[in-house]
């Protein structure tokens, strides 16, 4: 997109840019069906003017907003050579990393082109991608540590995205097999009132990696693969006394050990492995006076060599927005009335239901 000073803008500092669509591409991949991604621009920049003519695309307004819708577009076209469609959302995101950019409140380089098109694995005619710079660093520091903590508030990928890594793991050989587990911490609920055998009041608990797996994975090979111990899900009391080599370890809901659990699980790491540990430090499960181990292991291991501490945030949510939203509204809640989770600091957390990935 070239911009040049505008003939015609009525102050001082204006600027025109215009950016003509190569013909490959149809102007409603640029611009969206009705218009939709052309509005999420406008809404992001209201005082500039944007006008489409045939594949002629132009801005006039303030010289830093037009050289950001510049940007935009110009991220935009990147991602769709490769093949990969633009949405709303990865129009917002995109505004966003940019933005944040040029206020100076980012601290990497990394383009909303190379964040949308880092491709972690394709199954099914879908591919699992970071939609986030957080998410991006997140997935590249499991690449590059032994262990790696993705800390932060539900709907942010944190374990989706291992889970993801790990079955690129498996699929590539780098590992064996690949080994999920939860602390069997009640939240709210007691397992010892849910009907059937241990297996059976277990499962459930454990649900949310079965379906994360079953999005990844081919769901006729997943028994297979479990009955051959090439993929474990197991509470984490079953991993005392072991150790694990050659493996893709994820320890999920990992607020919800005590110190003494994190430290068992820690120290199960065995050659050739990597370990993942993803949880949400305000969604605690533990009886009043319990410390969470998740909360403790930050003191103790950060500054670690090849140990990494990713955090995310609420603008890292990909679910509804309106999640991201609600995550905001309840640290506001929390850090005005000296509560955690709506209860008193050090008291139980969260009191209803499991929470998903």
């Amino acid at each position: 997109m070239t911009q040049t000073p505008t003939a015609h803008g009525p102050a001082q500092g204006q600027a025109r840019a215009e950016f003509t669509v190569p013909a490959q591409h149809p102007m409603v991949t640029v611009l969206g069906s009705g218009d939709s991604l052309l509005r999420v621009i406008e809404t992001a920049f209201p005082a500039a003017d944007i006008h489409v003519r045939g594949n002629q695309i132009s801005a006039v307004g303030d010289s830093k907003d037009v050289a950001l819708i510049s940007r935009v577009f110009d991220e935009m076209m990147l991602v769709l050579r490769t093949g990969q469609p633009m949405t709303e959302d990865a129009v917002e995101r995109s505004i966003a990393m940019l933005k944040a950019s040029e206020n100076g409140t980012s601290d990497g380089q990394e383009t909303p082109a190379e964040v949308l098109t880092q491709n972690i694995l394709s199954s099914r005619g879908r591919t699992i991608r970071p939609k986030t710079l957080n998410q991006k660093r997140y997935v590249d520091a499991i690449d590059k540590h032994t262990i790696v903590f993705g800390i932060g508030p539900a709907g942010t990928g944190k374990t989706y995205l291992a889970m993801a890594k790990a079955v690129q793991a498996l699929q590539s050989k780098q590992v064996n097999r690949i080994i999920l587990t939860r602390p069997a911490v009640e939240a709210g609920e007691r397992l010892g009132f849910l009907p059937g055998t241990l297996y059976e009041k277990i499962d459930p608990y454990l649900r949310p990696l079965y379906d994360a797996l079953h999005d990844m994975l081919d769901p006729d090979s997943i028994p297979r693969l479990m009955a051959a111990g090439t993929i474990e899900v197991a509470p984490l009391a079953y991993m005392r006394g072991r150790t694990l080599n050659d493996a893709f370890i994820i320890l999920d809901e990992a607020q919800n050990t005590s110190p003494e659990q994190m430290k068992m699980f820690l120290t199960r790491l065995g050659f050739d492995s990597k370990i993942v540990i993803t949880g949400d430090v305000t969604q605690v499960d533990l009886p009043s006076g319990t410390k969470s181990g998740l909360r403790q292991v930050q003191d103790i291991l950060e500054g670690l060599d090849d140990v990494h501490f990713s955090r995310l945030t609420s603008q890292d949510v990909v679910r509804h927005k309106l999640v991201g939203r609600i995550v905001d509204a309840y640290e506001k809640y929390d850090s005005q009335h000296g509560t955690e989770n709506g209860g008193h600091k050090g008291g139980r957390g969260r009191q209803s239901g499991h929470k998903g990935l």
